[in-house]
């Protein structure tokens, strides 16, 4: 219903040029001598500079000027001093408008190159994983909160290793290219200790580590107060047990096939990484059961803090409770969660937001 209103509103405004210009004639015909349309005539072009290309606000300048011309020659009206300020007033604003349509066009393109490059880096940090790794079914998804933003502080990995298939889902405090540093900083730690770490435990530490050093290279509030919230999970070969170290993200989901949803939150909360300062602990893993046809679910905060006008969290454990057939496979699940949290925050959310699905076939 909202998409059809969208589409109604834009159709709209495509013809408000148009419907401006034969606004402007009636009133100039139908009203006595004293009375004028050019008001209309005159912005047509500068309604149709952002909206049309350089040839369609030409033509709409063009038209206004030939309704004016033809109106004031059928009135008899074309020799007063009247008529010709007005003629060179529509003339003039057509003009203005061909070069801010032609201003409006170069800051586009100049956009959509910054949008380029900006998706091609995320690209590079986040590249999709293949849909099949270590015989699990995965399915990846980054959703920036505005339109046409590609860079933020989310992060996912997937990896098979000796050790099992190791997930990692986080979130950099911060935004640009500064948090997409760090992102670059936590999945190449995360690449490299998966391979080589035998527990998730240090995995973790080595992590840790790694944005340690991170921040001797940051400045500002960023090097005093970054930290990255992180959950890993750990899915061994031929166990049917998932393992998992939080470090202060939110609780990942189980959903069974019967449509049952089981948090798996931390037993013992500790802190997000780069807050080693305050405090060293050991890293424990918990582990849970990870039946055939249930599916893991991993994301952000982007997630669970999508608000409704009313100021109401989006609950994934409530959304998804019962819902067996959104669970066929890890896409469609991705897929039924986007919908309904941009339904939910009215399409308006106020973070990005990354998952990631993993099913036990």
């Amino acid at each position: 219903m909202e998409e059809g209103r969208i589409s109604y509103v834009r159709r709209f405004v495509r013809l408000l040029p148009a419907l401006l210009i034969a606004l402007g004639a009636w009133y100039d015909y139908a009203t006595p001598l004293d009375f004028t349309g050019a008001p209309f005539l005159t912005a047509a072009p500068l309604v149709a500079a952002p909206l049309y290309s350089q040839r369609g606000t030409i033509l709409t300048g063009v038209a206004a000027v030939a309704v004016l011309l033809v109106l004031r020659v059928a009135r008899g009206g074309l020799h007063k001093a009247e008529a010709v300020t007005e003629l060179v007033t529509v003339v003039v604003v057509s003009v203005l408008a061909v070069v801010i349509n032609l201003l409006a066009r170069r800051g586009q393109e100049r956009l959509a190159s910054v949008r380029e490059i900006a998706e091609a880096a995320q690209r590079a940090v986040l590249p999709e994983p293949a849909e099949r790794i270590g015989g699990f079914q995965i399915a990846a998804r980054y959703e920036a909160a505005q339109e046409g933003a590609s860079i933020g502080g989310d992060l996912y990995a997937v990896q098979d290793t000796p050790h099992g298939v190791r997930l990692i889902v986080g979130d950099v405090r911060g935004k640009g290219m500064g948090a997409v540093g760090a992102v670059a900083v936590v999945i190449g730690a995360f690449r490299e200790a998966a391979e080589q770490e035998a527990t998730l435990e240090a995995v973790a530490q080595r992590l840790e580590r790694a944005l340690a050093r991170e921040r001797t290279r940051r400045e500002g509030i960023e090097a005093r107060e970054g930290f990255t919230t992180v959950v890993l999970a750990e899915l061994p070969h031929g166990d049917a047990v998932v393992r998992l170290v939080n470090r202060g993200h939110p609780a990942p989901l189980l959903l069974y096939a019967d449509g049952t949803v089981r948090p798996l939150p931390a037993t013992e909360p500790a802190l997000p990484l780069g807050m080693g300062e305050l405090g060293t602990w050991p890293d424990r893993a918990d582990e849970a059961g990870f039946p055939g046809g249930a599916t893991l679910l991993l994301y952000t905060d982007g997630l669970s803090e999508a608000r409704d006008a009313g100021g109401r969290f989006y609950d994934p454990e409530e959304g998804l409770a019962g819902r067996t057939e959104a669970l066929c496979e890890p896409g469609a699940l991705l897929g039924v969660l986007s919908v309904e949290v941009r339904r939910h925050s009215g399409g308006g959310m106020a973070d990005d937001m990354a998952l990631i699905a993993v099913r036990r076939p």
